[in-house]
């Protein structure tokens, strides 16, 4: 069997794509619009090493296997390898397949990959220090390469389209501003911000709703592009945000919380402290929502500690179902009145960021390295499939901390401005 045909195999015959090594042999129909090349031996044996999607992934990364074609389209086809991985007796036939030459060839894994010892270093899993280098490994990549891969609005968290025409920064406005509504912020209110990013809610709240907003970020980066950005709009005496672990905020007697694209970098084992820790911090009658990528079910792994996303992208992050994130909030003592479901929403906004990446290729290549951009276009594509094929969900849930009466303080029947 040729080399392009053991890599056919490992992908999928049926996939309609096709394959060209280095060593002349080709596979697959001719003329696909995508097409694998498989450009040295070292990408053989970062398969032969780790068969299946992280092997793919670094020889992709490393540049020692290139992609001619749509990325999402590849992904889209060979979805049981990028969402599923191989099976164990997959990964042996791949291994037999390829021979034992590429399993003893030593091969450095690129650089952007985090490795577990790396992390061990620092501590037990969500560690404040290992949290930090964590965060830093991913948001503290380049605030230029954000702005172009996130557009003007600078937030990186699930949008809300209002159509199916509109635009991303439309959609992400109109996610802070539905955020607003369900938590009922109104003029002189306290907001505290959980992983506020660069300061997007801070700001939508402070200048939309005359609200008084605490932000806080482990991204010192992100935390230095907010300040800068608060007072260019003149937002100083209303918006802040902190360089700071969530876990250090002494401030208490909020209104109102707000967690968008936190809780999954929080872990299942420290949940409870999370939820309790913002409970403490809201007065009887506030509201806390929570916004966050979610499991379709509980019966998935809740971890693939040697998966791409878990190495090159989210180290230590964890997804949990809706239904055991409910249930951690609910016997906190918070009562939970809204969840919301989008996770098609998700799929469009990666699209959008996608685009934005392909515009300004690069550019990013020179800012970030051809590695790191590589990562970043390899792990969108493939998250807006895991949506699209509901592999992955983002859910909001909007909880209240009652009143010494059981007292919620919602109205009886939401405003119709609530998709």
């Amino acid at each position: 069997m040729s080399l392009a045909q053991i890599f056919e195999k490992v992908v999928g015959p049926e996939t309609g794509i096709s394959f060209v090594a280095y060593d002349g042999s080709k596979a697959g129909p001719d003329g696909s619009d995508i097409r694998i090349e498989v450009k040295s031996p070292i990408a053989v044996a970062y398969l032969a090493q780790a068969p299946g999607e992280m092997g793919l992934a670094r020889a992709y990364v490393s540049g020692h296997l290139d992609v001619h074609g749509d990325m999402y389209t590849l992904l889209d086809r060979m979805w049981s390898v990028t969402l599923n991985d191989l099976t164990p007796a997959e990964k042996l036939s791949a291994v037999r397949e390829l021979g034992v030459k590429p399993l003893m060839m030593r091969v450095p894994v690129p650089k952007q990959e985090m490795r577990r010892s790396m992390l061990a270093r620092l501590g037990s899993r969500h560690a404040k220090a290992r949290d930090a280098e964590a965060i830093h490994h991913h948001y503290d990549v380049s605030n230029r390469f954000y702005e172009w891969v996130l557009g003007p609005s600078m937030v990186y968290t699930c949008a809300v389209f209002p159509a199916a025409d509109s635009t991303l920064e439309e959609a992400q406005y109109t996610k802070f501003d539905l955020v607003s509504k369900k938590l009922d912020l109104q003029p002189g209110m306290r907001l505290l911000d959980v992983g506020c990013g660069w300061g997007g809610m801070v700001m939508h709240a402070a200048k939309e709703y005359g609200v008084k907003a605490l932000g806080v970020t482990l991204s010192r980066q992100q935390a230095e592009y907010a300040q800068k950005a608060i007072a260019e709009a003149g937002l100083d005496g209303l918006a802040e945000v902190r360089y700071m672990d969530y876990r250090d905020v002494t401030d208490t007697g909020f209104d109102r919380i707000s967690s968008i694209g936190l809780t999954e970098h929080i872990g299942k084992e420290q949940l409870p402290f999370y939820f309790k820790f913002l409970y403490d911090k809201l007065k009887p009658g506030g509201r806390l929502l929570n916004h966050c990528i979610t499991r379709p079910t509980g019966t998935e792994k809740t971890i693939n500690k040697g998966g791409f996303i878990n190495r090159y992208v989210f180290p230590d992050g964890e997804l949990e179902s809706i239904g055991y994130l409910a249930r951690q909030m609910e016997d906190i003592g918070y009562e939970i009145r809204h969840t919301e479901n989008l996770r098609e929403h998700y799929a469009k906004t990666l699209e959008g960021w996608v685009a934005n990446l392909d515009e300004h290729w690069e550019e990013a290549v020179e800012e970030v390295g051809m590695g790191t951009a590589r990562v970043w276009r390899l792990y969108m594509a493939g998250c807006i499939v895991g949506f699209e094929r509901n592999k992955i969900q983002l859910h909001q849930v909007l909880a209240v901390k009652l009143g010494e009466r059981g007292e919620a303080g919602v109205p009886l029947r939401p405003s119709i401005d609530w998709p």
